[in-house]
């Protein structure tokens, strides 16, 4: 099930279970899970992208084995909010990957948070090598962060 927005979104999913924060790039899939409480988001791995089933098969496995309740899905529009052949892209493949799961689908704004992600290994003197290593699934905990801050906010509303 894809869902529109952050308040279809928190109602398709249960009332407990983690989280999982993708960040799409054309050659790779940055990962982020939550714990159960949806409170923190942590980076988990960078899988390289391949095609997109045997892409989907490695995003499965990790989100059968972590017990996953929902994926946010970073969807990268334009400075001015509009979207672009990127966010195009993510939606295709947030299509095709709900005809493989049954997990609900949500979108985050994820403008600026590579950038995010960036000055955070720059502050903790990451080097350059390990920065390219790290950078989407960083990218990934930034947008699952934010996401997981938006759900919880409009819990206490």
């Amino acid at each position: 099930m894809i869902c529109e927005d952050t308040a279809e979104f928190a109602t398709a999913l249960p009332p407990r279970g983690a989280l999982a924060g993708l960040d799409l790039g054309t050659k790779t899939i940055g990962v982020a899970v939550s714990d159960g409480l949806r409170s923190v988001a942590t980076p988990l791995e960078t899988i390289r992208r391949k095609k997109f089933t045997l892409d989907a098969e490695a995003l499965l496995a990790i989100l059968s084995k972590r017990e996953i309740a929902g994926i946010v899905l970073g969807l990268p529009r334009n400075m001015d909010g509009s979207e672009g052949p990127r966010a195009q892209s993510t939606r295709a493949f947030a299509r095709n990957f709900a005809r493989l799961s049954d997990l609900p689908i949500g979108y985050w704004d994820e403008r600026l948070s590579t950038v995010a992600a960036e000055r955070a290994l720059l502050e903790a003197d990451t080097s350059r090598a390990r920065r390219a290593e790290v950078i989407d699934h960083v990218a990934a905990g930034y947008i699952l962060q934010g996401a997981l801050d938006r759900l919880r906010h409009m819990a206490t509303e």
